[in-house]
């Protein structure tokens, strides 16, 4: 299905989303939207499912002008959109999560939805467990979920929204390959991406957005250094692993036992020095997200003792060791880290622990924002709603709001949905944490991420714990091949 844009404005206060952008899609291709955070590509993909109004410009589909004002209208024009953080209830079961959207067909004979649900998932080998809880699938497999309910409803245009965050090696190999048979059904992807290899290996044109514009069009095969230079005016230096001396212990588990909701993960013990990067590798829901919870005090151990600073934390609550220099940053901003619907100077109240006045002055929590905004180089405004921020600024604004003095900082994906810059940033912050005596534990699907960021790497592999391996005498396979269950050794 052909899908044209034509001078496509969007602005949100002063800030230019998008400034007269213009492209077209293709039917039967999967079309590249690159850029760097907050160049634009969210937005204009909410303008085209109908997630938000245009304030100039036009939409066609097949040739013919439409408008789109919300997403059951987007569906009635056969575009859907599988956003970067899904739009979807993880207290339902899987089934009622396909049901959506349906306007009065919700009613339908579950049984009937249920033998559509399993055909559509053996159709493109997606495992699915109609009855099971949404909360307990991992980001790959509620993608799944949602292609497929996208697919049910009859969308000819898919846009994936960063797709490839957070998800594990195989799902992303399996992903690619449903996204090129949609295309020789004749179907028209979006792939909204930071990822340049992704968008290599995977798109038969590619557009490009810089601050809000359309700053270059390509067709396959690409070139890494020319993509580069669209998407921020010049050529990145290479990145260098940081040297930075450790510490006494900072966090020490001993023999502890994690409950999870499919398996435990027995007998952990493991010692965090002050300034130290631990990376955790595995396939997401292998344990990574429980071990973090655990450390931050989200989740109690069955067995064994968290120590910090040489104190038993086992029971204590996430406000308790968020006082004693601990901190959790999720990789769901939205859901777990930001309130939406709330402005920047309100977190920065809400976030305000050494001075909560009984009466808010909202002179001084704007200029509060207003130094965040300064000092970490958020694009937005002391009223930006949180939710009006791109990726790249919410992490930003997270950050920002962390206490000045941490003893620990856990870490779900620090730079998921980010492009090259951004994810820069967020590592030199990071790094002058280390400086401070901060520790790092962190999680990614990003395997040279771990190994580049990290000094000791844990995998997690079957709900065992693997481990320590020094990052710089290991390699991006040889991760691999723990996670899959070989070289198999117990911490």
């Amino acid at each position: 299905m052909q899908i044209e844009l034509r001078n496509i404005h969007k602005h949100f206060g002063p800030v230019r989303a998008n400034d007269g952008i213009s492209l077209r899609v293709q039917s039967g291709t999967i079309h590249g939207l690159l850029g760097e955070n907050g160049a634009g590509k969210s937005t204009l993909m909410k303008i085209l499912s109908g997630y938000l109004s245009l304030d100039s410009g036009q939409i066609l589909v097949k040739g013919r002008p439409v408008s789109i004002q919300s997403p059951a209208q987007g569906i009635r024009h056969g575009i859907g959109m599988l956003h970067q953080d899904p739009l979807d209830f993880p207290a339902m079961r899987v089934l009622d999560n396909f049901l959506l959207g349906r306007g009065s067909r919700l009613r339908q004979h579950r049984a009937r939805a249920k033998t559509e649900l399993l055909q559509l998932a053996d159709r493109f080998g997606f495992p699915m467990d109609p009855e099971e809880m949404l909360s307990t699938l991992s980001i790959g497999e509620r993608q799944q979920l949602e292609i497929l309910r996208l697919i049910s409803l009859g969308a000819e245009t898919l846009i994936l929204d960063e797709p490839t965050t957070g998800i594990s090696t195989p799902q992303k190999v399996q992903l690619f390959a449903t996204l090129h048979r949609l295309a020789a059904e004749g179907r028209s992807v979006i792939f909204v991406s930071h990822k340049l290899e992704d968008a290599e290996e995977l798109c038969h044109r590619v557009t490009v957005l810089r601050h809000g514009r359309v700053s270059g069009e390509i067709e396959a095969p690409f070139q890494s250094a020319q993509l580069v230079r669209l998407m921020f005016g010049q050529d990145l230096p290479p990145s260098e692993r940081a040297t930075i001396p450790t510490g006494q212990p900072v966090l020490q588990l001993d023999h502890v036992t994690l409950p999870g909701p499919r398996f435990s993960i027995p007998n952990i013990s493991m010692t965090i020095r002050a300034g130290e990067v631990i990376g955790l590798a595995g396939i997401e829901g292998s344990g990574q997200r429980l071990f973090l919870h655990a450390c931050v005090g989200l989740v109690r151990p069955s067995s064994g003792q968290i120590l910090l600073d040489g104190q038993d934390m086992v029971g204590q609550s996430y406000h308790h060791l968020l006082k004693s220099g601990m901190a959790f940053l999720p990789a769901n901003r939205l859901e777990e880290g930001l309130v939406e619907g709330l402005t920047l100077a309100e977190h920065c109240i809400l976030t305000d622990r050494e001075n909560m006045p009984f009466f808010v002055r909202w002179s001084e929590a704007r200029e509060k924002a207003r130094q965040k905004i300064s000092e970490y180089n958020i694009q937005g405004t002391p009223d930006s709603p949180i939710e009006s921020l791109s990726g790249g600024n919410q992490q930003r604004a997270l950050l920002s709001l962390l206490p000045s003095h941490l003893r620990l900082l856990a870490l779900e994906h620090p730079t998921r949905g980010l492009d090259v810059e951004s994810a820069r940033w967020v590592w030199d912050m990071l790094q002058q944490r280390r400086r401070q005596g901060t520790a790092i534990v962190f999680t990614s699907a990003d395997l040279d991420e771990i190994r580049e960021r990290s000094e000791r790497i844990y995998v997690f592999s079957g709900g065992n714990l693997s481990g320590p391996v020094d990052a710089t005498e290991t390699s991006t396979t040889e991760l691999g091949m723990m996670i899959g269950g070989k070289a198999y050794e117990i911490a």
